[in-house]
């Protein structure tokens, strides 16, 4: 059988532990023997962002840039014990972090549906895809510990030396004191990544915030919104019969319990956190959620939504036996050589990317899957396979 041609590369960003381990896998077993790959290739192993001092990850983000659709391992954020682990030169920042900054990213995960891990809230019926606004707010705070009676104030400086003061609290005692912040030209970008997002998988989007209590804070992110759905994406929307749908965060979560799914819903930084996991958990597996950071300056970058899996990394090192769920890592893949297709024209590797996921859905609903997947599993007397045999049965698969 000839291969497909790719003719721009993707751009390869190779991780850590057991991800690492299923990446090659999934290229000797499910990508090579089809494709004439063509790749960039970037390491972004904790061993060699500590050699390159993380340079090597401005790398890889600047060559997304250039060729525009990129693939990703899961990588290792390390801590104090990844330190010492990997006698580390600094606590690098988190790779991930660095890339959506530097791509102007918004990321959208989504949970992969499969007939045999039936959702825990029973109407849903389609995937929920969760946009996540990946700047500022908490995650960008700065805190105070406030040791007795005083006053805490937000103070705005201008440049010509002017001063704007709020009061945040007049203290009697003892308490915690947290300022935020966001940018204009942050929210914009997340906007038109989700209106963009929208349009190019055909959902309607939802967006919402707690801007009847937060009203300068949270009311900006929603006119921004607005305004920018009004201006560039009303008739766009109409045209695709989809809907842009603005209420509070409370409602939304209400409103999603009761859903049946099959909508894009934006959410600020710590909810999306905080929801995407909520989400993942309630269809059934984080393994089984898709990642992909998409730019509104037209950049995409794939990737699966959990991380290096370390304590199986370490029973294979240990010559045990693992069962490592790789169906997010694989459809890392498929969404990178779909959009790669889409973008050059090559109409086979988008083919290419369909059937490989109908092969691994196929291989999972016969009953034959990683032990994750077994134990809640509706499929009775399920097949329990090790890491390499489940990538092999989806290939016997993908070969019919």
């Amino acid at each position: 059988m000839e291969k497909i041609k790719m003719t721009t590369p993707l751009v390869e960003m190779d991780g850590d532990e057991m991800t690492r381990i299923l990446w090659q896998m999934i290229k000797d077993e499910l990508l090579l023997p089809f494709i004439d790959l063509k790749t960039e290739y970037y390491d972004l192993g904790l061993k060699h962002r500590n050699d390159t001092d993380d340079q090597v990850t401005v790398d890889s983000a600047n060559a997304t840039k250039k060729y525009g659709v990129a693939v990703k391992c899961a990588t290792i954020t390390p801590n104090a014990a990844r330190m010492t682990e990997y006698d580390l030169k600094e606590m690098y920042k988190s790779p991930n972090g660095t890339i959506r900054a530097m791509l102007d990213g918004t990321v959208f995960r989504a949970p992969i549906v499969v007939r045999g891990i039936e959702p825990c809230v029973k109407n849903w019926k389609k995937p929920i895809t969760l946009a996540r606004h990946a700047y500022g707010d908490v995650y960008k705070n700065t805190e105070m510990i406030v040791p007795g009676p005083g006053k805490v104030e937000l103070v705005y400086t201008a440049e010509d030396g002017t001063e704007t003061r709020e009061l945040v609290h007049n203290f009697t005692g003892p308490g915690i004191a947290q300022g935020m912040h966001n940018l204009d030209n942050s929210i914009e970008s997340f906007a038109k990544s989700c209106f963009n997002y929208a349009l190019d998988t055909k959902q309607d989007l939802w967006f919402a915030t707690k801007d009847t209590i937060s009203k300068k804070y949270d009311h900006t992110f929603k006119d921004i919104f607005q305004e920018i759905y009004d201006r560039e994406y009303k008739e766009k929307f109409e045209a695709a019969g989809i809907e842009y749908f603005y209420t509070l965060i409370d409602d939304a979560v209400a409103r999603v319990m009761k859903a049946e799914g099959g909508f894009i819903w934006a959410c600020k930084n710590y909810d999306g956190d905080v929801m995407s996991d909520m989400v993942s958990s309630a269809f059934g597996s984080l393994a089984m959620m898709t990642s992909v950071l998409v730019s509104p300056h037209g950049y995409f970058e794939y990737e699966a939504a959990h991380g290096t899996v370390q304590r199986h990394y370490y029973k294979h090192l240990n010559g045990e036996e693992t069962s490592t769920n790789s169906v997010a890592t694989i459809f890392a893949w498929t969404g990178a050589l779909r959009k790669r297709g889409e973008m050059d024209g090559i109409s086979e590797l988008c083919d290419f990317a369909d059937r490989l996921e109908k092969a691994t859905l196929t291989t999972i609903e016969s009953g034959k899957m990683t032990k994750d997947l077994a134990l809640i599993t509706s499929i009775q007397n399920p097949t329990v396979l090790n890491s390499k045999d489940f990538i092999l049965e989806i290939r016997k698969e993908l070969e019919k």
